[in-house]
């Protein structure tokens, strides 16, 4: 799901809040967030026509769409860690990230409601904006004051972590969130801790370079400019996409079309 994913630390659009200046945007960094998000409707979408027994597809076990969904998480969370990265540079206020902290993980909230509606056995605990949150506690408050050097190496450490050591004491829906399971839980999105800290360090990291902060603040292309808009309402599409696309859906069946 601020700038940067569904979760960085400033409200979609334009701030508007007395209490903070408004500072440059990176619309580079926002249209690759875009091109996330395009990439995940595909995916979604895809998903609901399987749901709906349109066409036949394994999404938990078919390689083909478990990478798909592994890439496309790392993407958010790489273009998090980068805008957490911008923000800290350009001196985010506290104001500022607590007030998008809170509407991820209000948002976070509406997505448990929601899943355990229409998913009652497998309901989302720890999906993707549940992760977020937390992780940008941690960056903000702890891992961003390290040299770039620790990101890199801390993310690596946190991307392996979970093949090399795991426990059933991490298997209970109160503790799976650190990531450390033996087996993955029945749950309809899951982004722990571990492994999905690691790319969020590293893209904070990243944009520590200055030849990749620099490619980054370079003027956008007129043909990608609707992909920076979209990226710049992450967490609010990111809301709406799959409602939006299941209600379609659902009419198209009530009326005969599918």
């Amino acid at each position: 799901m601020p700038d940067p994913v569904p979760g960085t630390a400033d409200a979609d659009g334009p701030d508007a809040s007395p209490a903070s200046t408004p500072t440059p945007r990176f619309d580079r960094l926002d249209a690759l967030r875009g091109l996330a998000m395009v990439w995940m409707t595909v995916f979604h979408f895809c998903f609901d026509l399987s749901y709906f027994k349109v066409i036949l597809a394994d999404f938990y076990r078919d390689p083909f769409w478990t990478w798909q969904r592994s890439g496309i998480v790392s993407l958010f969370l790489l273009c998090a860690g980068m805008g957490q990265a911008v923000a800290l540079s350009q001196g985010q206020t506290a104001y500022r990230f607590w007030r998008r902290w809170g509407q991820i993980m209000g948002c976070a909230l509406l997505v448990s409601i929601g899943s355990w509606w229409m998913f009652p056995r497998s309901y989302i605990s720890f999906g993707v904006l549940h992760g977020m949150a937390l992780m940008l506690i941690l960056v903000r408050f702890g891992f961003s004051r390290l040299p770039a050097a620790a990101l890199w190496a801390l993310g690596a450490v946190a991307v392996a972590l979970p093949f090399l050591v795991a426990d059933p004491f991490f298997d209970t829906r109160t503790t799976n969130w650190v990531g450390l399971v033996t087996r993955k839980p029945l749950t309809e999105d899951y982004v722990p801790i571990l492994p999905w800290l690691g790319p969020m360090l590293w893209g904070c990291a990243l944009m520590r370079i200055e030849s990749v902060r620099a490619w980054f603040t370079r003027p956008l292309v007129p043909a990608l400019r609707p992909l920076s808009a979209m990226g710049r309402w992450s967490l609010s599409y990111y809301m709406l996409h799959q409602p939006v696309m299941i209600g379609a859906l659902m009419g198209a069946r009530h009326f005969g079309w599918l």
